[in-house]
């Protein structure tokens, strides 16, 4: 560790006590804060025609002043210049707030250097910065821009920077291994970091930043990596040896061949379940894509080898719909599945208590009741959570210790792209089925404007009188100020009056009790209710094959994968499904979602797509997302730096060079300080 990097910011010349002061409200400290205070964009200086230039875009030209300029003062002084420039073949406008003494100074006939925001529409330019008369001096084509904050300006925060490499670049320590450098062509670190501050030109920028993307990933990676191999070869799990023949008998005996990519992930899990360690797996899989055959499959082997399984559902409708379907799968088999939740009867659920206390349930679904504390069983190998997100770190937690250590899967048709699972989930393995199973009918999608709307109930009656169902979905409960959007409730009124005694319409929303949520959703898995009106508290745990339409309001509100989440509601039964889109987006991004859902049904292509409009925090929910924050790297756009430094360090990790090396020293005890070694979570 270089010490003279470690010393204050003081050392550097021009920084006294009082501005070093101001420097620690950006968490600048020492000189080794400052030299990695990196910019977050950089205002590119290069004169370019405006031809090339989008709507919006900040930009730099050159041209002469064609006309006097005219000044409008409006509020409190407050004033908007404005001044005709002749830049190559156009005339354009540029636009100055709050400068009214630039009056004399902006003559006729004057050439003049504008840089600002180009409004392509208007062909004005609003002005930031400018200079009179022509400019000869050499000037670098992209300016690196801070976050400051109180007295610090951008340009006071270059001057700092610039001191401190004259005075200490030198210092600046390479921290990868001579070969990596090597094998990728990268700049040094020293080299990566000057150009991230003073780059010479978009070629040397691009080189920096490619450099110390690939750096900070490969050092999160290292730390992910790490906190699994210690994870794993510190949790002894419970090592289940499966009967294979009864196994295979299982599968053969399933009312449909399994897919390949099921194949796939199957294999997987046993390996694990096989394995000494304790699994701790993701299992991803679109709607429909068959991950509860592969949850049976996988409980089924743990009670092949005495053991009990336990499968955890975020409703209790969904919990229903489960042991139902796993009942008719174990009843050849001579293995009993019990349901346990908020409703069940005080005597039944005494009974199983007893039943997975002494062992002789083997098989339990179940919601929230199965964490509750006098759960307890005899001898639990497998623990499976479906719709992991939905439940929070603290409740999979209980539900796991209700065992010695039992092997854990969580399940989620949430599709989150690869790149971001094997980030987000870093400490998990993932698997994922990507395949659909043979002869499901792909749901047919269309965006229709809302004064179309005629025409979809017209479309939604015929479907009804076929004796099918159909979902409508609102944005909001009741109608808001603030929001334009339809809500449930008018929508409700508004189906009523439309379908009168010929349909039931009924209506949910997250304000309702659990228990009338329930009730509600029974009596449309009954096909009591025929148009079901809700927010999207449908998105998870439901499933009514005979719902075959789904029609969202505003749904330019939604997010790609919360849209697809709801389309997965319908196309459960044989008969044709159907999805509308009601949406007039006002913006480009929601144009494109509405064009890209009716394009495609594949969840994941729409979950890269959703990362590519949205980015990662977005994606996940700020607040939950637990996503790494990087100084430099963009999980989106960089996924292949990610991805490579994730096989690079998962290969270090598990060599005995790494550990010994000395080329590895500084990574390595880059490990070491984080505490993951220890089991303490990763900073």
């Amino acid at each position: 560790m270089n010490e003279v990097l470690k010393q204050p910011v003081t050392v550097i010349r021009g920084i006294g006590e009082e501005t070093a002061k101001l420097l620690e409200e950006l968490h600048i400290f020492t000189v080794e804060d400052l030299l990695l205070y990196l910019p977050f964009r950089y205002d590119d200086n290069r004169i370019r025609d405006l031809a090339e230039v989008d709507h919006d875009e900040r930009v730099t030209v050159e041209g002469v002043i064609v006309s006097l300029p005219t000044i409008q003062y409006y509020g409190r002084k407050k004033s908007r210049l404005t001044v005709k420039v002749m830049v190559e073949r156009y005339v354009i406008t540029a636009v100055f707030f709050n400068q009214p003494y630039l009056k004399n100074k902006l003559k006729m006939n004057t050439e003049i250097t504008l840089n600002g925001k180009w409004h392509r529409y208007r062909q004005q330019i609003t002005v930031q910065q400018f200079k009179i008369g022509h400019d000869n001096q050499p000037h670098n084509d992209f300016s690196p821009v801070y976050s400051v904050k109180g007295n610090i300006t951008v340009n006071s925060i270059r001057k700092f920077i610039s001191a401190a490499f004259d005075q200490f670049g030198h210092e600046l320590e390479e921290i990868l291994p001579a070969f990596l450098i090597q094998q990728y062509r990268l700049y040094p670190r020293k080299e990566a970091i000057r150009a991230m501050h003073f780059p010479k030109d978009v070629q040397d920028l691009k080189q920096g930043r490619r450099r110390l993307v690939y750096e900070e990933f490969l050092q999160f990676q290292l730390k992910i990596q790490a906190l699994r191999k210690f994870q794993r070869e510190n949790s002894e799990g419970v090592l289940i040896r499966y009967d294979n023949e009864k196994l295979k008998s299982f599968i053969s005996n399933l009312p449909f061949p399994l897919t390949n990519a099921q194949k796939r992930v199957l294999a997987e899990i046993l390996i694990d379940l096989k394995s000494p360690y304790r699994m701790n797996r993701l299992l991803q899989g679109d709607v429909g894509s068959g991950k509860t055959i592969v949850a049976a499959i996988s409980l089924y082997a743990a009670v092949t080898a005495g053991f009990q399984g336990a499968l955890m559902v975020p409703t209790e409708i969904l919990a229903e719909q489960h042991a139902d379907s796993l009942m008719g799968l174990f009843e050849p088999f001579n293995v009993e599945v019990a349901l346990l939740t908020g409703s069940t009867k005080k005597k039944e659920r005494t009974a199983i208590l007893e039943g997975l206390q002494a062992g002789r349930i083997p098989i339990i679904i179940g919601t929230h009741a199965l964490i509750q504390e006098d759960v307890n069983f005899a001898k639990l190998g497998l623990v499976i959570t479906d719709e992991q997100h939905r439940f929070g770190v603290e409740q999979r937690r209980i539900l796991r210790e209700k065992g010695e250590n039992p092997n854990t899967l969580f399940m989620t048709a949430t599709p989150i792209p690869r790149t971001l699972a094997i980030t987000a989930f870093g400490e998990m393995d993932v698997s994922i089925i990507d395949e659909m199973p043979a002869g499901r009918k792909e749901i047919k999608t269309y965006w229709a404007k809302p004064n179309n709307f005629e025409q979809v109930l017209q479309m939604m009656e015929k479907e009804l009188q076929a004796g099918r169902q159909a979902y409508v979905i609102c944005p909001l409960i009741e109608e808001s100020e603030k929001l334009d959007v339809q809500n449930a409730i008018d929508v409700y009124h508004q189906l009523v009056h439309y379908f009168g005694t010929r349909f039931q319409v009924g209506l949910m929303h997250g304000r309702l009790h659990t228990d009338e949520k329930e009730q509600v959703m029974k009596e449309f898995s009954e096909n009591k209710i025929q148009v079901l009106v809700s927010t999207t508290v449908v998105e998870v745990g439901v499933n009514v094959p005979n719902a075959t339409v789904m029609v969202i309001y505003d749904a330019e509100r939604f997010g790609l994968a919360q849209l697809h989440q709801l389309r997965g509601r319908v196309g459960r039964g044989k008969h044709q499904s159907y999805c509308i889109l009601l949406a007039d987006p006002k913006t480009e991004v929601g144009k494109e979602r509405m064009r890209i859902m009716t394009e495609t049904n594949d969840g994941f292509v729409l979950s890269e797509r959703d990362l590519e409009l949205r980015g990662p925090g977005d994606f996940f929910g700020k607040k939950q997302s637990g996503m790494p924050e990087f100084k430099v790297a963009d999980m989106v756009h960089d996924y292949r730096a990610l991805e490579t430094a994730r096989q690079d360090a998962e290969k270090f990790i598990h060599s005995k060079e790494f550990w010994e090396d000395e080329e590895f020293k500084y990574l390595r005890n880059m490990i070491i300080q984080s505490g993951v070694l220890d089991g303490e979570k990763l900073d």
